[in-house]
């Protein structure tokens, strides 16, 4: 599925960070990428948003940067975004938020979505 809407959940401005490299490669890959992060501005380009809530339009994939604590407390607003599929980054699952997903008709991934987009699985 080409030129998907992705939601990076916890995308970083630091070089180091895997979330930072996620919205990167999937923007070199043809996706619409949508940063989330409550205080920066811009990350490689990308308009980053405050809050999930603030995301326009449809969201097919919502790759997971955060801890299982910070992602139960944005339950509602992940659900409420309605994406196609969940991918929990390692270090980001979270059994709770899974189940909810599942009972949602949401698929929900647990891997790496820079594993994912460099093998062709994404």
């Amino acid at each position: 599925m080409n030129n998907q809407n992705v939601v990076v959940l916890g995308a970083s401005p630091r070089e180091d960070r895997y979330s930072n490299r996620a919205v990167r490669e999937l923007a070199n890959h043809g996706h619409n990428v949508y940063p989330v992060h409550p205080l920066c501005a811009e990350i490689h380009g990308k308009t980053c948003y405050k809050r999930l809530d603030d995301i326009p339009g449809e969201v097919d994939t919502l790759t997971l940067y955060v801890g299982k604590e910070r992602s139960t407390q944005l339950m509602d607003n992940i659900l409420s975004q309605k994406p196609r599929r969940i991918i929990m980054n390692p270090g980001a699952e979270n059994e709770l938020l899974e189940a909810k997903a599942k009972e949602h008709d949401i698929e929900v991934i647990r891997g790496c979505t820079l594993v994912m987009l460099r093998t062709k699985q994404f």
